[in-house]
């Protein structure tokens, strides 16, 4: 099993905490944080744009990514919501270990 970080905007603090409960709730990520007001700037339908948004990261395994994915877009209200992971090549191994015990779905 290999765990990965994964990293998304929300468009507010509710939002960020609607889908951070998805994810638990469902097991589809071990933990989740929410870091609230985050400026952004990017392209978007042709122009530059500019606002706030909150940072989503959560805790998981590769092999949960297109479920967390499909969950995520399917609440998000972007067209095209930033949902990207990164593999967890070290760390403390308890903690890697707990990503990947409490993501299983026979857990708890």
């Amino acid at each position: 099993m290999q765990p990965v970080l994964v990293y998304m905007t929300a468009e507010n603090s509710d939002q960020a905490t609607m889908i951070a409960r998805e994810l638990i709730s469902l097991r589809l990520a071990a933990c989740v944080n929410i870091l609230d007001t985050m400026r952004s700037l990017y392209w978007w339908e042709g122009k530059v744009e500019e606002g706030s948004e909150v940072v989503v990261v959560a805790k998981t395994r590769a092999e949960l990514m297109p479920s967390l994915v499909e969950r995520v877009n399917a609440i998000h209200s972007y067209d095209c919501p930033c949902i990207v992971s990164w593999p967890l090549t070290g760390g403390h191994q308890p903690f890697l270990d707990w990503i990947c015990q409490e993501t299983d779905a026979l857990a708890g």
